[in-house]
């Protein structure tokens, strides 16, 4: 069992203090029914080494070190590789280094500077395995919460989070439905490689800043597309393999959607085309990746035909 009475203490007397009642209850009840691969995922858990890291570096990196031997590193290298693929990271622990199929590094390096996390209550939305949640509290967060529904991301946090269980840092296997409307207790929220995948865009813009407490932030990135205010792509079935990519809006289009959904002090803070260096495949995840989805003949298009993919990440205030 996760035990979540360290956050729900911390909630107290929050916004967040309802909600917290009943975590507990919500988190044993998704633990119930829980994944098929559960118990594989537990067993590489469970042969971690017990060690504590004598270095910890969440500001510049993931960086977990002490002066462990070559057998122990190798303990921590054949559990944590039980967890692959690795998607989001890179982690460094203990001289192991787990190369994620996402640079992801590259991308909080170009949010971050445009950020100030100090004293923060931070939700991430679809956090994946944690990593950003990690850099989050590396940049000043006062607590992170990540939401995500994977199973194995979940279990890939757990993992860090063995060596550093007193940072106030919590991975839920929630969905950002699962979470009560209006809840209106965090001063930043971040969803990023979210939106795409989402049937109704504004709608997960409103659920996003019922999230936020008023003056809270919004970090937000996404797939974009060149063009106006009134250009959005819609794939027809696939882009770059993936079929659960509904919305690929323009800058000013994502602007102009932000304000709808009733944010003020919109701001594009960064675009960048994905590299097949930002992405690639790696030991640590052996399936295909960013340069299998592309074209040959014109990197500069998907497989489909479609322009190749182009992160923006921009920032709104619920006022």
């Amino acid at each position: 069992m996760i035990d979540l009475s360290p956050l729900i203490q911390r909630l107290k007397g929050s916004p967040l203090e309802n909600w917290a009642d009943d975590l507990q209850q919500q988190l044993d009840a998704k633990m119930a029914v829980g994944h098929g691969d559960l118990g594989r995922w537990q067993a590489a858990l469970d042969a971690l080494p017990v060690m504590q890291p004598s270095q910890i570096d969440l500001l510049n990196s993931f960086s977990l070190d002490n002066d462990c031997d070559a057998a122990t590193r190798q303990q921590v290298r054949d559990a944590l590789f039980g967890l692959s693929p690795w998607r989001k990271g890179p982690f460094e622990l203990f001289g192991v280094h787990v190369d994620t199929e996402w640079r992801s590094d590259w991308k909080w390096d170009r949010v971050a500077p445009h950020l100030d996390l100090r004293g923060k209550r931070v939700l991430d939305v679809g956090c994946g395995n944690g990593y950003y949640q990690w850099r989050m509290l590396g940049a000043g967060a006062e607590s992170v919460i990540g939401i995500d529904p994977n199973w194995l991301f979940f279990c890939q946090f757990q993992a860090m989070q063995r060596y550093l269980p007193e940072l106030p840092a919590w991975h839920l296997p929630f969905a950002l439905e699962d979470l009560p409307e209006q809840l209106e207790g965090f001063d930043t929220v971040f969803s990023m490689g979210v939106l795409y995948h989402r049937r109704s865009p504004i709608d997960h813009l409103l659920a996003l800043k019922d999230c936020l407490k008023k003056g809270g932030e919004l970090v937000l990135e996404t797939l974009v597309v060149a063009g106006d205010a009134q250009q959005v792509l819609v794939p027809e079935d696939r882009y770059a393999q993936m079929r659960n990519v509904w919305f690929l809006p323009s800058v000013p289009a994502l602007e102009l959607w932000l304000r709808r959904a009733g944010f003020v002090d919109v701001r594009c803070v960064d675009v960048s085309v994905t590299s097949v260096e930002e992405q690639r495949s790696t030991d640590w995840m052996r399936y295909q990746s960013l340069g299998d989805f592309l074209d040959p003949q014109d990197p500069s298009r998907t497989a489909e035909g479609l322009p190749a993919p182009t992160r923006a990440v921009l920032v709104g205030r619920k006022p």
